[in-house]
């Protein structure tokens, strides 16, 4: 420690007084600290200095070396560039708590003889004692910070094994004074978290649990007092709220000490630390089961896990839950050659059709391992699944009839809970106004305007609410007696989108291994279904040019049957009452046949060609002079015989028939309706 007289051309520079407090909450809390820092000004004043600057940049900040300190950089620019006279700190520990950062502050004062002063004394860092002294200083200083972080960790391990530790905890849960951790005694909130856990299992994703919360308005609380969790805003619910209580394992009842982990890198020479790393499940520090009351089992949380992961986009193993599309099977083939999950891709004009392949060999610059369309795979697979599940439907209907009675009573619920609470605000709304002073126009003016959104608030949530709840769910099992024979109508429906289709899919199968076996040009598929059952279905690759919207063979049938004999409208009028659609879906017209016809090779209708023999109706009705009613009646009766080609046909009558006895009989009778005759019948009236 040298002498507190200064030379001169030390007080002819600056004298800069460093202040630093650790943290935010120090800066905030211990206010003494601060003003016995800033009273070094006044030291500076009584060693003869004038120019006197103030550094206070790094409050809040720690000195550790993990931490920029544009405060301290400044400090060294200045003592390089010699215009720091004296350095004045509390202490040691509020320059620098690490050797590197204190011994190079040092190394500088040493070459521009600047002096290091505290309420101890004056040091010059030229000297060897006082550079000694300084030294001792520093290294007592960064030693006491690894001690007092090395007890405090310890102690905060040591209580975290007993599960005593008060860790921060997540919405639902609260710490009691005497019992503990324990549930929030808002059911409000219980209830929303629970429907959470009850959507994922319904639908096996995170984003479309959101979706289906955010189409019913349901809200979820956010912190309102800067992290500390004791007041919160209800606001509607977001995504990092729902995959927050999904991935947390304190609503398994666990109680985890060190889920997440520091990592530390040099960066432009300085050690930077980054905090928030989460590890695995299996290396966390302090794992405790059944440690507090829990909104779902442990088990449950693996299986919630394992399906988050899974959904992942871009995982090799990870097997898509449902998300539309036209692609029935996707992110569920694996190729049996390679082990890569097939994509998915479209081609053709605007009405694009979905393809399955491997991209593994194009990826590598070598042929993919297979392609093929997707519409044939989709339906003989889906025809499957229908298959193996109808002994079943019924129980399943039910089953599927109860589980949404029971999401409708969960939603019901979740908007009393909330209009309770509406209600609640709103009334407290209203005392407050009566409470305050009239003459007080400021204060009552916005206190009224609370009131009012807070009766709006109520207001809306009652329009929301239901007429009319059921208080019991009961299933009636005969409204599903005849389901078992409608799967495919129900499978095949308008109103079934491709999303419930493919999550109805992935409940029942597993995987499937899928390979083309290319001496017979078949897709072989090997499904392994969720109860561990294995099946093989063969699939018939189409020819190259070959698509789907190929005419049925059934139509095809009609139209070679009729076109000897009918003409293009008739057929087309024939395929339409027989509900045969066209190759695209659509209604045959005259145009249409002849389109098929052409392709097919059958040859046309020619009424040249036509001997006479067989007659139509209207040809019929023309000959005999009556009306084409009166020849269907005699056609229906039996007494004028006639011929379809196929079912709903038009019908053809030989021209011989119309001569006979019958015919004649039928067409001379007058005055009474055409009906057969019976001779053991008696006439009720006598015709004369």
């Amino acid at each position: 420690m040298t002498s507190a007289d200064l030379p001169a051309t030390v007080l002819q520079r600056k004298a800069v007084v460093y202040v630093r407090q650790s943290s935010q909450s120090q800066v905030m809390t211990n206010l003494e600290s601060q003003r016995r820092q800033y009273d070094l000004v006044d030291i500076a004043r009584s060693y003869g200095f004038v120019d006197i600057e103030v550094i206070d940049d790094d409050l809040g900040r720690s000195a550790s070396g993990t931490v920029a300190r544009p405060g301290f950089d400044r400090l060294v620019a200045w003592l390089c560039a010699g215009k720091v006279g004296a350095v004045l700190c509390f202490d040691a520990s509020r320059l620098a708590r690490n050797g590197r950062d204190w011994h190079h502050l040092l190394e500088l004062c040493g070459l521009v003889e600047a002096r290091v002063i505290d309420h101890d004394g004056v040091y010059n860092a030229c000297h060897p004692n006082d550079r000694l002294l300084l030294g001792m200083k520093g290294s007592i200083s960064e030693f006491e910070l690894g001690v007092l972080r090395a007890r405090m960790l310890d102690a905060a391990r040591s209580k975290a094994h007993r599960g005593e530790l008060r860790l921060s905890v997540p919405f639902g849960y609260v710490w009691h004074r005497e019992a503990g951790l324990g549930l929030d005694p808002d059911i409000r909130l219980q209830e929303v978290i629970r429907l959470i856990y009850a959507r994922f299992r319904e639908l096996g994703s995170a984003r479309q649990v959101l979706l289906s919360m955010q189409a019913e308005q349901i809200h979820f609380p956010r912190p309102a007092d800067e992290g500390r969790m004791t007041n919160c805003i209800w606001q509607p619910i977001r995504y990092r709220n729902v995959i927050s209580v999904l991935k947390n394992p304190f609503y398994a009842g666990v109680y985890v000490y060190g889920k997440s982990e520091k990592r530390t890198s040099i960066v432009e020479g300085r050690a930077r630390r980054t905090y928030g790393h989460y590890k695995p499940a299996g290396t966390w520090e302090v794992m405790i089961k059944d440690h507090h009351e829990g909104y779902i089992g442990w088990d449950e949380f693996e299986r919630n896990q394992k399906q988050l992961a899974l959904n992942a986009y871009g995982r090799q193993d990870g097997a898509k839950s449902g998300r539309g599309g036209k692609a029935l099977l996707s992110s569920l083939l694996t190729c049996a050659r390679c082990g890569q999950r097939l994509s998915v891709c479209y081609r053709g004009g605007p009405i694009s059709q979905p393809v399955y392949r491997c991209d593994r060999g194009n990826l590598a610059g070598q042929p993919r391992c297979m392609t093929f369309g997707a519409p044939k795979i989709d339906t003989a697979v889906a025809r499957e699944l229908l298959r193996a599940v109808e002994p079943l439907a019924i129980e399943a209907a039910i089953e599927a009839e109860r589980m949404h009675q029971e999401r409708q009573e969960d939603r019901r619920q979740i908007l009393d809970l909330e209009l309770q609470q509406a209600r609640y605000e709103a009334g407290l709304a209203e005392r407050r106004y009566a409470a305050c002073d009239p003459d007080n126009r400021l204060i009552a003016a916005q206190l009224e305007k609370n009131w009012e959104a807070a009766l709006r608030r109520v207001r809306d949530l009652e329009m929301r609410k239901p007429a009319h709840d059921p208080t019991t769910i009961v299933v009636d099992p005969n409204a599903f007696s005849n389901l078992a024979e409608n799967l495919s109508a129900a499978w095949n429906a308008p109103d079934v989108t491709m999303r419930a289709r493919q999550q109805l899919l992935r409940t029942l199968i597993a995987d499937i291994i899928v390979d083309v076996d290319d001496a017979v040009r078949d897709v072989v598929l090997t499904i392994h279904w969720k109860g561990g059952q294995h099946s093989e279905l063969r699939v018939r690759k189409p020819q190259s040019g070959e698509h789907g919207s190929a005419t049925a063979e059934d139509a095809l049938e009609v139209i070679r049957g009729m076109a000897g004999r009918w003409s293009d409208e008739h057929i087309a009028a024939t395929l339409n009452r027989m509900g045969f659609p066209t190759g695209q879906g659509k209604t045959w017209t005259a145009h249409r046949v002849r389109s098929v016809r052409y392709v097919r090779g059958i040859d046309a209708y020619r009424s040249a060609d036509k001997n006479g023999e067989w007659l139509t109706q209207a040809e019929v009705a023309k000959a005999l002079g009556v009306s084409s009613y009166l020849v269907r009646r005699l056609v229906s009766t039996g007494v004028l015989p006639a011929v379809q080609v196929v079912p709903r046909a038009p019908y053809q009558i030989r021209a011989a028939d119309l001569t006979s006895e019958p015919v004649k009989a039928a067409i001379a009778r007058k005055g009474r309706p055409l009906r057969d005759v019976d001779a053991d019948t008696l006439p009720m009236f006598t015709y004369t």
